[in-house]
């Protein structure tokens, strides 16, 4: 049968468990958080050193993984036998004889990760049929910010659209990694509930000499020899920051600055609270060039550009529209 991985999960976990597991795919992230389901959650710890079996493909042939699933479990119930890289292994498409009667003692996961079995063979027919088959494909680039968001709501911590697209842009689409760094961001701040765009450029970093984080502090600073230099490497470099992720980090500096300006005079600890971000000191000081009455016109403005990089009454592409949003907000 066909199915998807969370109901693969969910039957995993209610102890449901099918005779042979084919999940092949591109995507190696759910291939992998399968694999130590089966390696830490099926068995006891007591019954891993004689039940759990691991083979690789490149170091057996097929009948060393049939010798593998028929054997009797020992002081268990069952026994687990995977088979990881499993496209490797010798006369593969031969394991289709017990894969059409396997042995009601295993659970048999066949790991081919990185690319799709042939879904012709009579072996994925077979695993069809008898147990469990599952494509594990790669998520398409604009399904990543979307993945991020549900990802962080599974965990406990809100990502708003603005800040998964930032980590898209960043990141790219290996979700291993995307996952890593959003779990790092976690370790640091175990008690918010929300990634902010400052959580991302202080705990995960950008690589580039400029990036996105560093432009709205730059540009109220004052600091414009800096600001110009960085413009100028945004307008030769689109691709290091799509306008609206541009929008997106300029409103929550400005918003931040609209806070700031709310703050003036209060003692260090209440401004920290407030505005809750690790360069408070910068933002503090740019609310001298930047009163209420500046920020609330840049805020405008940003809600202004948020919808003509989306295409509302503007067909202006991204490098003009940064310029003309740069030069609007110095004014």
């Amino acid at each position: 049968m066909n199915a998807d991985y969370k109901k693969i999960l969910q039957n995993l976990k209610i102890r449901q468990y099918a005779p042979v597991y084919l999940i092949d795919g591109e995507e190696p992230y759910y291939i992998d958080a399968l694999t130590e389901h089966f390696e830490n959650d099926i068995l006891q710890p007591h019954e891993r050193d004689f039940n759990l079996i691991t083979l690789y493909g490149k170091d057996v042939n097929w009948a060393d993984v049939v010798n593998a699933c028929r054997r009797f479990p020992m002081f268990a119930e069952k026994q687990v036998v995977i088979l990881k890289d499993a496209a490797q292994t010798k006369d593969f498409n031969k394991l289709v004889d017990y894969i059409e009667k396997p042995s009601p003692t295993t659970v048999f996961l066949i790991e081919h990760k990185f690319k799709k079995a042939d879904g012709k063979t009579k072996l994925v027919k077979a695993a069809k049929e008898k147990g469990i088959h599952w494509t594990s494909d790669k998520l398409k680039d604009d399904k990543i910010p979307g993945w991020i968001q549900d990802y962080g709501n599974e965990h406990g911590l809100k990502i708003g659209e603005p800040e998964a697209q930032v980590l898209t842009s960043h990141l790219g689409n290996d979700l291993q990694k995307i996952a890593n760094e959003i779990e790092k961001v976690r370790i640091n701040i175990p008690n918010e509930k929300e990634l902010t765009l400052a959580h991302i450029s202080k705990y995960i970093g950008v690589s580039r000499e400029y990036n996105i984080f560093e432009f709205p502090d730059t540009l109220t600073s004052g600091d414009f020899n800096k600001m110009y230099k960085m413009l100028h490497y945004f307008l030769v470099s689109p691709k290091a920051a799509p306008m609206v992720l541009m929008v997106a980090t300029f409103y929550s500096h400005f918003s931040k600055l609209y806070m700031a300006n709310y703050l003036k005079g209060k003692p260090e600890k209440e401004v920290t609270t407030a505005l809750g971000y690790w360069r408070y000191k910068e933002t503090m000081a740019a609310t001298q060039n930047w009163p209420l009455a500046r920020v609330e016109r840049a805020l405008l403005l940003l809600g202004k550009y948020s919808t003509m990089t989306v295409g509302v009454n503007s067909n202006t592409d991204d490098r003009e529209l940064l310029k003309e949003l740069v030069g609007q907000l110095l004014m």
